[in-house]
């Protein structure tokens, strides 16, 4: 192994948290693996990786070493990819899947066979990975992001929408103005930042207002949310794009439709000491046409 490959198995170790699997990603024997992290000890002479017999970790040299490494990889790939007739390589995302059901899946077979270089990874879910200790390329995340370490790139915003079930509005009624929600409950999402459950939200006659209702039911989970209102336990604020079908066939119906809660703004994040990869700028070019064809606003 030259150099530049000992550094790539350094990060995939770090990355992946294993020497078997970072081995097995590059093709190359475990004990060539631990014979080049050797290596790359002996030559900065100090030790990089903290190893038991389950897990492997980088000592606190080896996470800025990891830093580093990942700037001149990325570097190196930026150079070569700019003279390439195609980017080429994996791209790791991470996107809630709800949103990459709804706006990437259907129009992804058109990008791969676009760029037949590459290959992609989505990692699903409600929580924000650690970008640079995971070695996500990208976060597609909606909100106002509060790590100023990232990069941001606003791919649009998502329309947002209050609902209820039928069963709900037929016991409380429906409110018809921001101010008949008193004796109202709400599906309380609890925010993953603050740990507190999030009021609703209105623009009122160009002005944004809260309202704080009581909620029966909790949760930090969207998709469990969204079950918790088609059962009739309180009022609901998300993106419309969640709750297409549920309109559609009458499990929920949308209420103070003149007040809406302001628009999600949808964001990429990326590690803010990166250079992003050509790779990652046609799949964010690419997602936010989709996006933006799917019904979310384009971003300004």
């Amino acid at each position: 192994m030259d150099r530049l490959d000992r550094l790539e198995l350094f990060v995939r170790i770090v990355e992946g948290g294993s020497f078997a699997r970072a081995a097995r990603e590059l093709r190359v024997a475990r004990s060539s693996a631990t014979q080049a992290i050797q290596a790359l000890e002996r030559e900065t002479g100090v030790r990089l990786l903290a190893r038991t017999t389950r897990h492997v970790a980088p000592t606190p040299e080896g996470v800025e070493f990891h830093r580093r490494a990942r700037r001149i990889l990325a570097e190196v790939e930026d150079a070569v990819g700019r003279f390439a007739a195609s980017p080429s390589g994996h791209l790791r995302i991470e996107a809630p899947g709800l949103l990459t059901r709804s706006f990437l899946v259907p129009r992804l077979p058109e990008f791969l066979a676009r760029h037949p270089g590459l290959t992609l990874s989505f990692s699903q879910g409600d929580r924000l990975a650690d970008i640079v200790r995971e070695g996500v390329d990208c976060a597609i995340r909606a909100g106002r992001p509060q790590d100023s370490s990232l990069r941001m790139r606003r791919l649009g915003e998502l329309p947002e929408i209050t609902c209820a079930s039928p069963a709900y509005l037929a016991r409380h009624g429906t409110p018809r103005h921001v101010d008949d929600l008193a004796g109202h409950r709400a599906v309380g999402f609890v925010s993953s930042r603050t740990g507190y459950v999030l009021p609703l939200e209105f623009v009122v006659e160009g002005r944004a207002v809260t309202r704080a209702l009581p909620a029966t039911v909790a949760t930090d989970n969207s998709d469990t949310a969204a079950a918790l209102a088609r059962e009739g336990l309180g009022l609901i604020q998300a993106p419309r794009y969640r709750f297409a079908e549920d309109l559609a066939r009458g499990a929920l119906v949308e209420v103070l439709p003149e007040t809406p809660p302001e628009a999600l703004p949808l964001n990429a994040l990326h590690a803010g000491d990166r250079l992003v990869s050509r790779r990652l700028e046609v799949f964010l070019d690419w997602a936010k046409a989709c996006l933006a064809e799917a019904g979310a606003r384009p971003a300004a």
